[in-house]
Order: structure tokens, then C-alpha cells, then sequence
């Protein structure tokens, strides 16, 4: 029999990691399932990038100061943490660990690297890579969002190839065509995942005595 190497830890909650290019829709996702289910835990990313028009500090990211997040890796703080495009982006540990604990869901939003490092420090976390239907299609999405310049934009491109790679690291993986669609495909990846077995708490002393 096959073995699942993920840990069994009573009422914890899941920890679901979505990744994937730049452009892709992460962020999209993660507002449609908390509109759904307004009980899971958005945890928002430490970065060094600057902020873009209408974000918020607090809200789309805590954005600080490269030495600021630097100090933060110092200290041990960080789950996980990337450079990415000249830019740090992180994860605080104590605010997923404070979560999960009290059985709270909580969605991620990080780079390939940033979710493959977290699956190392937490096997028990679940990775979605957010697939786009084409590079042409991820290339209208950046484009439509205004922000970057046609040669960030191709540089992005070219490392979203590169990052498809990566797929087979990841539990699971989603096209992101529809959002509506996408966005019922990881509603059904996180039902299926807490009927895992080795998600189910047994207690010992029933264990035992099996």
C-alpha cells in the first residue's frame, strides 16, 4: 500500500498554497473563495515591491523596506521568502501557525519558489499551481493590467515558461480559463483534502485498540 507522508494533526486547518505566473489570476481566486466562504484566512505576503495603483498597505500586501524584510529573515520570522524580479516576497510564521492551530483555513498566494520552500518547512500544505490557457492569453492579462512595460511584460513571459516547469513539484494544478470554473475546481481539491485519511485525527487511545 501506498504511503501519504503528510502529517495527521488534530482540528488543524489546511494550509492551501496557490502559485503560478505572474498575471494569472491568484489574486482573483483567493476573493472569490473567501466570497464564498467568507471563514477562510487570506494571509497577506511581506514584499518589497512597490505598490501598485489603488493597493493598499495592510490589505493586497504589507509592503517595507528591503533592510526592514532583510531583518525580518534575521529574526527567523519568515515561513518562506523569495526574490522575485528584484523583489522580496514572504510569509510570517506566526500568523499561519496562529491560524491553522484554531483549525482556520488559510490561502496563500506566493511565487514557484516561495510555495516549494513552504512545502519543505510544512509538508502538510496543499500546492495549486494556476495554470493560464496560453502564453497569449497571460500576455492580454498583463497587458490589460496596465502596470509594466511591454519588456517587463515579455520578461515575465519568459519567466512564466520557465516556471511551468516546476509543475510536477505541485499537488495539484488548475487551468485558469473561467474563473468561475477554476474557482469551483479548488473548492473541490480543498473538500477532497480534508477527507483524506491521514487528515482524520484518530485518538490514540482508540488506535490502539485497533
Amino acid at each position: 500500500m501506498m504511503k501519504n507522508n503528510r502529517k495527521t494533526e488534530k482540528n488543524r486547518g489546511l494550509l492551501v498554497v496557490l502559485s503560478g505566473p505572474s498575471g494569472v489570476g491568484k489574486n482573483s481566486m483567493i476573493r472569490a473563495l473567501i466570497d464564498d466562504d467568507p471563514s477562510l484566512f487570506h494571509s497577506i505576503s511581506v514584499t518589497t515591491r512597490e505598490p501598485r495603483k489603488g493597493e493598499i498597505d495592510g490589505v493586497a500586501y504589507h509592503f517595507v523596506s528591503k533592510d526592514k524584510f532583510r531583518a525580518l529573515i534575521g529574526a527567523g520570522d519568515m515561513l518562506e521568502y523569495d526574490l522575485y524580479c528584484d523583489e522580496y516576497y514572504g510569509t510570517l510564521q506566526s500568523l499561519i501557525t496562529e491560524k491553522t492551530d484554531k483549525g482556520i483555513d488559510v490561502l496563500l498566494d506566493l511565487t514557484i519558489k516561495g510555495a516549494l520552500e513552504l512545502k519543505k518547512n510544512d509538508p502538510n500544505a496543499v500546492l495549486i499551481f494556476l495554470m493560464p490557457p496560453s502564453l497569449d492569453a497571460l500576455r492580454e492579462r498583463l497587458l490589460d493590467r496596465g502596470t509594466e512595460s511591454c519588456e517587463r511584460i515579455e520578461q515575465r513571459l519568459k519567466t512564466a515558461e520557465r516556471e511551468m516547469g516546476c509543475i510536477d513539484s505541485f499537488d495539484y494544478l488548475v487551468i485558469n480559463d473561467a474563473v468561475e470554473d477554476a474557482v469551483e475546481d479548488i473548492k473541490a481539491i480543498m473538500r477532497a483534502e480534508k477527507r483524506l485519511v491521514t487528515r482524520s485525527f484518530v485518538d490514540e487511545s482508540e488506535a490502539d485498540r485497533v
